[in-house]
């Protein structure tokens, strides 16, 4: 698929961006765990965040495929500044889709900045793959609202400044009775937990945040009263695509430092690249990456159309993410003990790659929407 001029262009701003600036960090942030407030708002001034974001209200203008290019490029140094590009990117296209002029006015450009931090508050205890069975209640009192309830494993719940926040509104009408609310995480009646340590993507903070009779005020509801499970849906597409790119990228520098590794190393004499097996491992990394990286575009591709994407978005995420764990295990395995050394990029990797099969809807799930839509639709063409 040929590229335009501005695709390559923030292409390639990208991944100037990622080898000059993200990479020589990596290490740094993995073993930190620090929130790199400083790189982010060097990103929001080269306007690597809200890229879909209309000229008319502060952004770039790009469409869904430049989107995945950024998200590609920036993994390739760092997924976890990767996946911050993609919160950003969901909930500055939440705003676009739903907010009044008055929110858009007061929340789009801090957010693309980074001078506004947000996180997503969609997952509870009882509500994961599950969005329905979420148990946060809003209730009206005059003309504000009353939030409780409690959200899990939230990234940037521990630094974040703002909550878009998935609540019941009308708790006897299932997803049908849902809202969405922007939260000052700063106020009164919001409590935060404990930072999480993960296994990998340590640099994005996660977190749970609890909802004690918040008091909210009318202009907190973003878009209109009992749609917040649909417009959260609606922008799903956009983030499944969004994580299959960022796996992509993972997948890269896996391939990269892997072939890079196999040109050096030598055994029995030979560097173990000249080894048949080593070859076909090599080859097979470089194949699936080729396919993934295709139906990432593809999937872009019709949702800038404007056609029905989420078979194709399902099936991005769901083979780019299995593919970006195999991918930087047979990168593991060609480095031999060293790659499981921490230190060594491709243990990283590794580790990075493993959440994209568990985030933005499991693969599990992605297999069950791909079985429902062909269902609906039939076999793809």
């Amino acid at each position: 698929m040929n590229l335009n001029d501005s695709q390559l262009l923030v292409r390639d701003l990208a991944r100037e961006f990622t080898n000059d600036v993200i990479r020589p960090l990596v290490t740094e942030l993995d073993q930190s765990e620090r929130y790199p407030d400083d790189l982010y708002r060097r990103m929001g001034e080269l306007g690597l965040f809200g890229i879909c974001v209309p000229e008319a209200l502060g952004g770039a203008g790009l469409d869904t495929l430049s989107y995945t290019l950024v998200m590609e490029e920036l993994a390739r140094g760092y997924a976890s500044v990767a996946d911050q590009c993609g919160l950003v990117e969901l909930i500055t296209t939440l705003l676009v889709s739903h907010g009044t002029p008055d929110q858009q006015n007061a929340w789009l450009t801090g957010i693309m900045t980074s001078q506004i931090r947000v996180a997503y508050c969609i997952t509870e205890s009882e509500a994961g793959s599950d969005v329905s069975g979420i148990r946060t209640t809003a209730v009206r009192q005059g003309d504000d609202w009353i939030l409780n309830g409690g959200k899990l494993w939230i990234h940037n719940a521990p630094v974040a400044d703002l909550g878009f926040v998935l609540a019941r509104t009308n708790p006897e009408a299932g997803h049908r009775g849902m809202s969405i609310f922007v939260v000052d995480l700063t106020g009164e009646g919001v409590t935060r937990g404990s930072r999480e340590h993960k296994m990998g993507q340590r640099a994005s903070p996660v977190g749970a945040l609890h909802f004690d009779n918040v008091k909210l005020p009318s202009n907190a509801l973003l878009g209109d009263e009992n749609q917040g499970f649909y417009m959260m849906m609606n922008v799903l597409d956009k983030g499944r695509v969004g994580i299959a790119a960022l796996a992509v990228g993972i997948a890269q520098a896996g391939m990269e430092a892997a072939l890079d590794y196999a040109g050096e190393r030598k055994q029995f004499k030979q560097h173990i690249i000249d080894f048949q097996g080593l070859q076909w491992m090599l080859a097979d990394m470089a194949k699936e990456l080729k396919a993934a990286r295709l139906l990432v575009r593809e999937a872009a591709r019709l949702i800038d159309q404007g056609e029905n994407a989420t078979m194709t978005c399902s099936m991005a995420k769901c083979f780019a993410t299995d593919m970006a764990v195999k991918c930087t295990s047979d990168a593991v395995q060609v480095f031999g003990g060293s790659g499981y050394i921490r230190g060594f990029e491709v243990e990283r990797l590794y580790r990075d790659a493993k959440i994209t099969q568990i985030y933005e809807g499991t693969n599990q799930i992605q297999r069950t929407i791909i079985a429902r839509e062909l269902m609906k639709h039939g076999a793809c063409s």
